[in-house]
């Protein structure tokens, strides 16, 4: 069994993110970066999944040498390999391009994604692999199995859960509940130094879309209180200010 396991190099959510010139630009001095959090629910599951020498986990990462501590981590967390796609990540399509361009030449059996970055939240790279690599996609799972050539896959819809079974390969987009995420230990952050770390030229995308700008949430405003007994004027401000009435 050979997984892969796509990780998304994002700040972490405690960093203050600010923007340099005239918000055109993510300002990253000073971010801590990490393993997007449901990418690492998928590294966890494709663990997982391979115990007992059942098989391999490569991740791969579409991204700067500046990445490559978050690519080690995954390393010490348990994965087998790694390889990383010398580019920056421009949006959803450039990256599922450079990934499905690197499978097509190395097959998998299960490919794994997180249900979205949790940066731009777009949760488009695990369909978008699916259709260019031809192969079933299913996104934002809640459980996967595998059970010899098919994956039993479920994630919930409105009002219920469905529950589908899907020939491998297949390209999957992990939710939290899929598995807990692994905290490294002295022995993984050791060999992790020494584990392969392929880098790979990446191939030529015509980009679909750029950044215009970025804006952060506007501030929040006053609290107003209103006396218990005003319901009046309560309803009066529903109308005239925050207009939801």
């Amino acid at each position: 069994m050979k997984i892969l396991v796509c990780i998304s190099n994002v700040p972490d959510t405690t960093t203050k993110i600010t923007f340099t010139d005239n918000n055109t630009q993510f300002n990253s001095n000073g971010v801590q970066f990490i393993i997007n959090p449901y990418d690492e629910i998928a590294l966890a599951r494709a663990i997982e999944l391979t115990e007992g020498d059942k098989g391999t986990v490569t991740v791969i990462n579409v991204g700067e040498a500046n990445t490559e501590a978050t690519i080690r981590k995954a390393l010490a967390i348990g994965a087998t390999d790694a390889v990383r796609i010398n580019a920056k990540p421009h949006d959803a399509l450039f990256v599922a391009n450079q990934i499905a361009e690197y499978v097509k030449q190395n097959p998998f059996d299960l490919v794994l994604t997180g249900r979205e970055s949790i940066d731009y939240n777009g949760s488009k790279v695990a369909g978008m692999l699916g259709e260019l690599l031809g192969l079933p996609s299913v996104s934002i799972i809640k459980k996967i199995e595998l059970d010899g050539n098919s994956a039993t896959i479920e994630r919930e819809i409105e009002g219920g859960k469905e529950v589908l079974n899907v020939p491998l390969p297949v390209v999957a987009g992990t939710a939290e509940g899929v598995a807990e995420p692994k905290i490294p230990n002295m022995r993984g952050i050791m060999s992790a130094r020494t584990k392969p770390l392929v880098i790979v030229d990446p191939v030529d995308v015509q980009l679909t879309s750029g950044i215009v700008s970025y804006e952060t949430p506007a501030p929040r405003g006053q609290v107003t209180l209103i006396p218990a007994d005003d319901a009046a004027k309560l309803v009066d401000l529903l109308h005239t200010e925050a207009r939801v009435i």
